[in-house]
């Protein structure tokens, strides 16, 4: 299969919390948890027992494994029905480039 992503994906011990967002930014769910899978600096794979629509959006509160929390924006790209649950891909589309950077950091710590 070829490969899509952007960047490599981590495999880490992150916490999130997801919040959905309407067409006017205004949030229509409480806080839903998720078990990430996978993380990058374009996007994130995790899985949870709430289904979600794909092409929607969430404001995003990321645990990382420095117990910093690191706010982003994503878009549900991906769904796939499992027997637990789903599994879900998703995009990053609002993010600091200094919250990225941590990611990217992590990767590098990782690779040596």
């Amino acid at each position: 299969m070829e490969e899509k992503r952007k960047h490599k994906r981590l495999d880490l011990d992150v916490t999130v919390q997801l919040e959905r967002l309407d067409k006017d930014g205004v949030t229509t769910l409480k806080y839903v948890h998720v078990d990430i899978t996978d993380l990058s600096r374009s996007g994130i794979g995790f899985k949870a027992s709430q289904p979600l629509e794909v092409g929607t959006y969430y404001d995003t509160k990321l645990t990382i494994w420095t117990k910093e929390v690191i706010d982003a924006v994503i878009e549900i790209v991906r769904r796939k029905d499992c027997e637990d649950g789903y599994e879900y891909g998703a995009e990053f589309i609002g993010m600091t480039d200094t919250d990225a950077l941590k990611i990217d950091i992590y990767q590098i710590f990782n690779e040596l």
